[in-house]
């Protein structure tokens, strides 16, 4: 078996707010999806967010908006910009607009039976000349490209949330991608202002198994009753200059998506580090996600009440 390659920097451009004429097509209008539209108009390019009904579509379309406000307000995007960049923005209901993209990537849900359904239905109707991507965080690039009539046009892009403040990119080429898709895909993450690592295409890549052993063995310290939820929070926060504690992280990511991610990892590697906790179990089971459900780990505002 081969060593796996020295992991790739490369530091993002200049000046990303060029003016692009190419179309981004992002299937899925999720927290990613929309945090990924919104940074694709920022960075000036014409963008269709798209969802299976219009309640979800527009629902991510305010996402995205709430996304460009909080940048306005923190001072990193000026009014005029994200006033600019919600224009570049239009919704689609299904795949039917798909062939108008020169740019697809798919955010749809950490479930590779639908994310290979997703790449079947759009290698269909795109452009034979797009640019296809999945921002899965865990699911080999490969896996997901098998069912593909040309494997070789499929590559991962995976961002991070909040992908408006967010600065890394993580790029995974699947075994068969051919290396023009590759840096095809490196320049667009480039011209986004994000900067790109290169991860060999295994179960998590770099950054989601790191962050799924940082959360799971947390999930393990509170289950077994090694010290209370805050003080595990502020023992990372503290001790490690984490920005925030793994609780509060993996309620910002979604314990439904973090207990997926486990699976992934169980699967691909049967190592014990990867063995989800059942105290996550119980807690998808009672649908406390997180912040997107108004509980997980600490409690939240309902989703869509005020404040």
């Amino acid at each position: 078996m081969s060593a796996a390659p020295e992991p790739e920097v490369i530091e993002s451009g200049s000046d990303p707010r060029q003016s692009v004429q190419q179309r981004v097509f992002v299937v899925g209008a999720g927290i990613m999806g929309s945090g990924i539209a919104a940074q694709c108009a920022v960075a000036g390019y014409p963008v269709t967010l798209e969802d299976v009904n219009e309640e979800f579509a527009r629902r991510g379309l305010a996402h995205a908006g709430r996304a460009l406000d909080h940048a306005v307000k923190k001072g990193t995007l000026g009014p005029g910009d994200k006033e600019a960049a919600v224009a570049r923005i239009d919704v689609a209901i299904g795949l039917r607009r798909v062939e108008s993209a020169q740019i697809v990537i798919e955010a749809a849900p950490e479930n590779l039976a639908m994310k290979r359904d997703v790449f079947r239905q759009i290698e269909e109707i795109a452009q034979p000349s797009a640019l296809l991507a999945s921002n899965t965080s865990s699911l080999p690039i490969t896996s997901i490209a098998q069912e593909l009539k040309d494997p070789g046009r499929l590559v991962g892009l995976h961002f991070f949330n909040p992908v408006l403040r967010m600065s890394l990119v993580e790029l995974i080429p699947g075994h068969t991608t051919r290396p023009e898709v590759v840096e095809e895909a490196r320049r667009f993450a480039v011209s986004l202002g994000k900067t790109v690592v290169t991860s060999r295409d295994t179960p998590g890549f770099v950054t989601t198994r790191a962050l799924a052993v940082l959360l799971n063995e947390a999930a393990w310290m509170l289950y077994e009753g090694v010290a209370a939820r805050d003080d595990i929070d502020t023992a990372y926060k503290l001790g490690f200059h984490h920005p925030m504690g793994p609780f509060e992280l993996a309620d910002l990511v979604g314990i439904d998506t973090a207990l997926a991610i486990l699976d992934v990892l169980w699967d691909g590697f049967r190592d014990p580090r990867y063995r989800a906790c059942p105290l996550l179990r119980t807690m998808v089971a009672a649908k406390r996600f997180g912040r997107k459900s108004g509980e997980g780990f600490y409690k939240y505002p309902a989703p869509g009440a005020p404040g």
